[in-house]
């Protein structure tokens, strides 16, 4: 008999992959360059000289059965302890590597950290907007994954409806900032008041309460923002890291996650992880790759771009009429649809103009559309009186 739980999951596959389909299908009828296509946050820009110069160094100079072969169940020491040095020189912490853990991707690290501080029927909360795969993620440990709904004036965190969620069953918190879908950087401010809000429920309800942070868009913030270091805030944070962004490794699946050092579990947690890896078959994350990065820890590609293209969109959009709240990172934008129903927009706009969005509803924010703006500043360009266009026709 096959698994019904997997079986069903295919009645509910994601929106993403669904519009991208799409495009994809369009883009082999009347070309790519007549597709519109801000469906999938795929890195646009390469990686760096030094990583690629770093990879053919490792395999022309250092042994080929250590290169390629497992790694330890804990990960390689040499690649957790440049972690943790540069996490220290970057952001003023005292990492060791005893609390730090690779992993397969931020995905990977999500799926370590959740399992690591929840037992089935806990309770994790998140912030919407937020990624619809945050569903299987904390789905998949037996945890219950809850909502709490989106200020969408500002999509920093809506603290009275999360004061309201809070219960002693909540075990964690899931946050993401830089934030997939928003673009929204959580402020010294919110992070502050968060903090302090989840030291007091600890105290209330007697038991840790954990702060999942997960951040693969760490490094793409734009200029005048304001983007803290989560973890310096609350001692029981979790950082989920991935390279996908920020050095454009998306394909590599390399991340790790990272204890904050002054969680009293924090070496414990560590320890778990490569009990979590025989569990979820994420066991040894590739050897080459850990060594790789571990290289250019300190650099990031050339992500000018994304602020590029974001400034151009906002500009244009916002002045079109299209309401939306502007990004202070990651290559991400979500706009208000001009119509309540944001299925019927992005439907539309594909169909009619193969202008390719991503309704908003599988974030829980109905009314809104995501564009993944990782693409070319000409599409960008070209794309605009398509959106003008769009706009006139819901009028």
């Amino acid at each position: 008999m096959i698994s019904k739980k997997y079986s069903s999951m295919l009645n509910n596959t994601s929106i993403i992959r669904e519009f991208a389909q799409y495009a994809s299908k369009r883009a082999a009828e009347i070309g790519a360059e007549n597709v519109f296509n801000y469906t999938i946050g795929n890195p646009s820009v390469p990686t760096t000289d030094d990583f690629n110069k770093g990879l053919i160094d490792l395999i022309q100079n250092e042994d080929s059965l250590t290169l390629h072969g497992y790694s330890p169940t804990l990960t390689i020491y040499s690649v957790r302890k440049a972690v943790a040095d540069s996490l220290n020189r970057r952001f003023g912490m005292e990492y060791v590597p005893e609390d730090i853990f690779m992993t397969s991707g931020a995905a990977g690290a999500l799926a370590h950290a959740i399992r690591c501080v929840t037992e089935p029927g806990d309770e994790v909360i998140t912030f919407a907007p937020y990624f619809p795969e945050y569903v299987p993620y904390v789905d998949g440990t037996g945890a219950v994954l809850k909502v709490v709904p989106a200020d969408i004036t500002s999509f920093q965190i809506n603290f009275d409806a999360f004061l309201e969620m809070m219960n002693p069953n909540v075990q964690a918190i899931l946050i993401n900032s830089p934030n997939n879908p928003s673009g929204i950087v959580y402020s010294t401010e919110t992070i502050t008041h968060l903090a302090q809000i989840l030291t007091e429920k600890q105290e209330e309800y007697g038991h840790d309460i954990y702060l999942i942070s997960d951040e693969p868009y760490r490094e793409i913030v734009f200029e005048g923002t304001d983007s803290p270091f989560i973890s310096k805030f609350y001692d029981n944070t979790i950082c989920c890291y991935s390279f996908s962004k920020s050095l454009s490794l998306p394909g590599e699946r390399i991340g790790y996650v990272a204890v904050n050092p002054k969680c009293k579990d924090a070496e414990l947690i560590i320890n778990m992880c490569g009990q979590v890896s025989r569990f979820t078959g994420h066991n040894c994350p590739s050897s080459l790759i850990q060594l790789g990065v571990a290289k250019v820890l300190d650099e990031t590609s050339d992500l000018s771009i994304y602020e590029k293209n974001k400034n151009i969109l906002y500009k244009e959009l916002t002045a079109m009429g299209y309401e939306c709240v502007e990004p202070g990172g990651t290559f991400y934008m979500f706009p208000k649809t001009p119509i309540a129903d944001a299925n019927e927009f992005c439907n539309m706009t594909a169909h009619e103009l193969d202008l390719i969005l991503v309704p908003g509803d599988s974030f829980m924010c109905p009314g809104h559309m995501r564009l993944a703006y990782c693409t070319t500043t000409d599409m960008v360009e070209r794309s605009l009186p398509l959106f003008e266009k769009a706009i006139k026709m819901c009028k």
